[in-house]
């Protein structure tokens, strides 16, 4: 089997290429346009397998897209290429409808095309595989969980960006027959995450007795997900999930921001003590416009169906995750030296601040 997948040197992405490729699961041809957060280095643990091949384009070139689909003949196309920072869509939500929107049509145009010309038993075969995120539902009150038949109300640039192109996904495949499956996840965290995201961000700044900016009062919930199980989970989806299919993915693991950043703290002043706890860093800053409340998800159909289910405990998961960022400076510090160096985002075009930036 050979699988294409958009967005393959990114957080996500690489998680799903190094999953595939070390183990021996699919040939992969990784496609990235290497924006800010793209990182050939994510991807050195499979960079020269056998199985594997990179290629630099962009889903919003048409033409590209079409060339490559023809010459690699892929059996499954994973799609995670986009823009994924709330923040950054505050500040310039332009950037997020061009490549979540734009792209992702341009992107299945070219995959309806190939695919339509396919001999009908890989045309059958074939899936489109479209990676979403849970913020594409909104917010949620103090109890219940997102379905997926929860309806759609986004409240971000970012989080409308993406249900738009959950929109098209859905539609091209009931107007056109496009064999696609779709799954919604809730945040992920581990290694190799661009550090302008909450963990990784807190962990750095720890580490370099830096404030830990949390904002609002910190109450803010999230159900976090090992990356590494979210790969676990996509594979299972793109090889025995239903076309038209939607899934929803979750670590099964609320805990409010506040709560995240305090067993961060903690972990670091274990692992690497220094003259005083990280607990003295915690400051709370102003809250991010529309910051929704909180996010979970009910996972029983991808559980029932597929028989899928979190491997990582969030407070083992959280470990293993510091652990790997004090074993890989290296990977970290080209990143925050060339194209992040922790300062705030999220204010707006007309906000000021150069304090780092906060929770999800």
């Amino acid at each position: 089997m050979k699988v294409l997948v958009t967005g393959g040197a990114g957080f996500i992405g690489s998680a799903v290429v190094r999953k595939l490729v070390s183990q021996q699961l699919a040939d992969v041809v990784t496609v990235d346009a290497l924006t800010y957060a793209g990182n050939m280095a994510s991807l050195a643990p499979v960079m020269e397998a056998p199985q594997h091949r990179f290629v630099r384009a962009d889903i919003r070139d048409g033409a590209a897209m079409a060339s490559l689909l023809e010459k690699e003949a892929p059996d499954a196309v994973m799609h995670l290429a986009a823009e994924s920072h709330v923040d950054r869509s505050i500040d310039g939500p332009a950037a997020f409808i061009d490549t979540n929107i734009v792209g992702t049509y341009t992107l299945l145009e070219a995959v309806r095309g190939y695919w339509s010309g396919l001999p009908l038993p890989r045309k059958e075969a074939f899936r489109f595989h479209h990676v979403s995120t849970d913020e594409v539902y909104g917010s949620l009150g103090p109890s219940g969980a997102f379905k997926e038949t929860t309806a759609y109300a986004p409240n971000s640039p970012y989080s409308a960006s993406k249900a738009a192109s959950d929109h098209l996904v859905r539609a091209w495949h009931h107007t056109y027959g496009l064999p696609v499956v779709t799954t919604n996840c809730s945040n992920n965290y581990g290694p190799y995450q661009f550090p302008e995201k909450l963990i990784p961000l807190m962990i750095l700044n720890g580490l370099e007795d830096k404030p830990l900016p949390v904002y609002g009062a910190g109450a803010n919930i999230r159900d976090w997900l090992h990356v590494e199980d979210h790969a676990d989970a996509l594979w299972l989806v793109l090889t025995r999930g239903m076309p038209g299919q939607v899934y929803n993915i979750g670590g099964d693991a609320e805990r409010r921001n506040i709560d995240v950043v305090r067993l961060i703290c903690d972990l670091l002043d274990d692992l690497v003590p220094s003259g005083k706890s990280r607990h003295e860093l915690i400051t709370f800053v102003t809250d991010r416009p529309g910051h929704d409340a909180r996010y979970a998800m009910d996972i029983s159909r991808i559980s029932g169906e597929l028989g899928w289910r979190p491997r990582h405990s969030f407070e083992s998961g959280l470990r293993q995750t510091v652990d790997w960022y004090l074993g890989n400076r290296n990977w970290w510090e080209a990143v925050r030296t060339g194209r992040y160096a922790g300062n705030r985002l999220g204010l707006g075009a007309n906000g000021v601040s150069t304090a780092p930036a906060g929770a999800p």
